[in-house]
């Protein structure tokens, strides 16, 4: 081997993309002038494909391999530049690296929310958010749409151009759909594959990318709409409203019960939430009291532990005469000041007292 050529082979160049990025879509390979000598190493990796650029025109394009650049594998950059039996001296030209594996954890979602008619809710407005992938399936379009004379072109330069074109992919879908809101979660698998391929129409010809993956992760109601379902469901856990009721005073009154120290005021309020669970739980058991007649007294009666009423006088008369009422039973009414045993109260004393039997008569 000559000097010559032992020179030449020194300094023959090496036109490579070693990738350490996970979202780089397209690199342009540094040269001083873009020069790049005769015989040069094209090294493409899996997972690139290399494109030449000729002064603004788009030149050969090489899948992964090893290449040595002459000029019958150049024959596009051949032409452009004129060779016609070869070339010996360095040419000008510049090279493009693009990325065709996936760039993946890239996000999505409704910057506003979407106005959705639902069948259950009527106008409604809705929030999404998720995720996709991107892939570059035609270098060409690429360069020529999106990259320019870019050097670096990243994935998050083309994401909100992504997120508008998904949004509204996702928009039409859903309103095409025709799906309750209430359903939605179970169908985030179909939904995302038609937003994906809707995007897909969008992109693959136009930039020459493709949508290999695209995620719905969750659709969410505005916080209003959240809290008034979170009520509903409530209300359908809780079940029969009127014994929750019942259980939420009776846990009120045991509560005041082991608080003393409240006074008199504690037990005013006890009393009275006494009286309202009586009510409750005398319906509850299919009892029920009719209200008082305008003028007519009113009585409670104390009944295992629990104040029951209002009765009338002549009610309250029929449970004495059933037993229900003893003469030993607390009783009150508007006109005492304390719960007092019912022989002990002068309007009701008659109500135990034995009548006595009227004389024989003579003979």
């Amino acid at each position: 081997m000559g000097l010559l050529d032992k020179i030449r082979g020194e300094f023959v160049d090496i036109v490579e993309w070693i990738d350490d990025t996970r979202h780089t879509l397209v690199w342009r390979f540094p040269r001083f002038h873009n020069q790049i000598k005769n015989g040069a190493q094209l090294i493409v990796r899996p997972g690139q494909i290399a494109i030449f650029v000729h002064r603004g025109k788009l030149g050969d394009v090489f899948q992964p391999g090893n290449y040595e650049l002459k000029a019958d594998n150049l024959p596009i950059l051949s032409t452009l530049q004129g060779w016609k039996f070869g070339f010996d001296s360095p040419f000008k030209s510049e090279v493009y690296f693009v990325s065709t594996r996936q760039v993946t954890d890239l996000k999505w979602g409704t910057p506003n929310p979407v106005m959705l008619r639902d069948p259950d809710f009527g106008p409604i407005r809705l929030r999404a958010f998720g995720a996709y992938a991107l892939k570059a399936t035609d270098p060409k379009a690429l360069l020529k749409e999106l990259v320019g004379t870019d050097g670096v072109f990243e994935a998050d330069e083309i994401g909100e151009l992504m997120r508008a074109i998904i949004v509204t992919a996702f928009s039409e879908v859903l309103a095409k759909s025709k799906v309750a809101a209430l359903d939605l979660a179970m169908r985030y698998r179909d939904l995302s594959e038609e937003v994906r391929k809707a995007v897909i129409e969008k992109v693959d010809e136009e930039y020459g990318l493709d949508v290999p993956q695209l995620l719905i992760v969750n659709i969410s109601f505005p916080e209003e709409v959240e809290r008034a379902l979170d009520t509903r469901s409530s209300m359908g856990v809780i079940g029969d409203m009127q014994r929750y009721q019942q259980y939420q005073m009776g846990t009120a009154m045991t509560a005041a019960a082991a608080n003393p120290s409240g006074g008199g005021a504690s037990e005013g309020v006890g009393l009275g939430m006494g009286f309202a669970m009586a009510s409750q739980m005398a319906q509850g058991m299919g009892q029920s009291f009719a209200p008082p007649l305008p003028g007519a007294s009113q009585w409670h009666f104390a009944e295992n532990g629990r104040p029951i009423g209002p009765v009338t006088l002549p009610q309250l008369a029929e449970f004495v005469a059933s037993g229900r009422v003893n003469a030993e039973t607390l009783v009150w009414s508007g006109g005492l000041s304390a719960w007092t045993a019912a022989a002990q109260v002068p309007q009701l004393a008659s109500l135990f007292t034995a009548a006595a039997p009227p004389p024989l008569p003579a003979r």
